[in-house]
């Protein structure tokens, strides 16, 4: 069982600080620790007013008393404590180191409030439905000798999410995300200064932390890194995703629509994890989902399972099948089928993520025409031991490997590349990160370099 009775839930990761407010407590008066005392020494069987012949009896048991006094003077003292992050969406109050003291990583603030992942099923609203609203943005600095590249100021996605509890068992989660156009202004009529996208809506019923039955559009749980870093980039350490999962990318499909039967077993300490998911493949355009339909009527189906093992906590083991029949043109359709697993170490001090998949395409009409490209990374970081632990420098090193008879991802290059990077917490809820890359998109082509600045936080 996870803490607190809740299991993590795909469409749900990352998204707890929708319920954190930050406040002072109210100071307990004087009138209330006397009043708490004497309803201790009323409830307790012998206290005052009690006969007894026994002298060392009542001693002792006056001893006992001063002791649970004790005890609740400093309890008193640990609530009235200034600046501590209380969540309020239910009748439960958990504390998290204040915002004066050393910032939590993203992951750990979440853990710290809602338990792993951020879980909000369980909550226990008077009124329903409940919304929550939280939002993610930043702005980034850039600067790269590719060839017409542009560099400077670019503003990154404004985020928002939508959490609202529907029933003690069923809650609905939203995210919207707003992105900035090149071409705002132009045309006829103009074209809007930024793309407004529904990036997740999803409804789900929690009968149980072992069954849970959704439908919506998700990002889709084909490897670690799409349900762990949704949008929101102070959510992940680095200023980037890795190239096999780019938002927009086409070699893994990003969104899913459909329907996702998930859960968690103990398994005898190892907290078997499993999602199930039917829908709809991707679509006429490849690195899209099937929002307004399956393309061909043919569903896709998925599968992953992950354990996270209590003797070991921070680690995930874990991997996904995932089957679908794609058709990227008309009279052209190509059966796909996608393996991936992952190894996580969640840990500060270090981080190590690493990732492989390999996607397979066969030709309907020639099946012995089979191809197979296969994208691999490795992340590692570290949270320095420096004063309050502000500073994590990180690298990741990515390789996407696309072979010439591979139609399905024709015109995808080739890619061997690194990363380097500095996370800064200017505060626990904002961030400050510097990146460099090195890539080479093709054997032959000249290396790229790019420089980065980008300012990301949470509200």
């Amino acid at each position: 069982m996870l803490r607190g009775g809740v299991t993590p839930m795909h469409g749900y990761p990352l998204d707890a600080l929708t319920y954190m407010t930050l406040k002072p407590k109210k100071e307990t008066p004087m009138r209330v620790r006397l009043g708490l005392a004497c309803l201790l020494l009323a409830a307790l069987p012998g206290t005052v007013g009690a006969q007894t012949s026994d002298a060392a009896s009542q001693a002792e048991l006056i001893k006992s008393l001063a002791a649970r006094i004790e005890q609740l003077e400093k309890r008193i003292a640990e609530l009235e404590a200034p600046g501590t992050l209380t969540r309020t969406s239910t009748n439960v109050t958990r504390e998290v180191p204040a915002a004066a003291a050393a910032p939590l990583s993203p992951r750990a603030a979440i853990e710290a409030i809602h338990g792993e992942h951020g879980d909000p099923a369980g909550t226990d609203v008077q009124e329903y439905p409940s919304l929550k609203l939280a939002g993610f943005t930043d702005l980034n600095f850039s600067g790269t000798n590719q060839p017409g590249a542009k560099s400077g100021f670019t503003e990154g996605q404004f985020i928002l999410h939508l959490n609202s509890a529907l029933s003690r068992k069923v809650n609905f989660f939203g995210e919207m995300s707003f992105t900035a156009r090149p071409d705002a202004g132009t045309g006829a009529p103009a074209v809007t200064g930024f793309n407004a996208e529904v990036e997740r809506s999803i409804v789900r019923l929690d009968y149980n932390d072992y069954f849970k039955l959704s439908f919506g559009r998700y990002h889709t749980p084909i490897n670690y890194w799409n349900t762990a870093y949704h949008h929101g980039q102070w959510l992940q350490t680095t200023v980037s995703r890795p190239e096999m999962i780019q938002f927009g990318g086409r070699l893994l499909p990003v969104h899913f629509v459909g329907a996702l039967v998930e859960g968690a077993v103990p398994a005898s300490g190892l907290n078997l994890h499993y999602n199930f998911g039917v829908g709809n493949g991707r679509g006429n355009v490849i690195s899209r989902g099937g929002d307004a339909g399956d393309n061909n009527n043919n569903r896709a189906w998925l599968i992953n399972t992950f354990v996270k093992p209590d003797a070991l906590f921070g680690l995930q083991i874990g991997g996904s099948v995932y089957r679908d029949k794609v058709t990227p043109a008309a009279g052209l359709d190509f059966h796909e089928w996608i393996t991936s697993a992952h190894v996580v170490w969640s840990k500060e001090d270090p981080e190590v993520i690493a990732e492989f998949a390999n996607v397979r395409h066969t030709q309907f009409d020639r099946p012995s025409v089979v191809s197979n490209s296969q994208a691999w990374y490795t992340q590692v970081g570290y949270r320095l031991p420096l004063g309050p632990r502000l500073w994590k420098p990180y690298y990741r090193f990515e390789y996407i490997h696309i072979p010439r008879s591979d139609s399905v991802f024709r015109g995808i290059p080739t890619l061997a590349g690194s990363v380097v990077g500095l996370r800064y917490d200017l505060s626990t809820f904002t961030a400050i990160k510097f990146e460099y890359r090195s890539q080479r998109r093709a054997p032959g082509q000249p290396q790229i370099n790019s420089g980065f600045v980008q300012t990301s936080f949470t509200f």
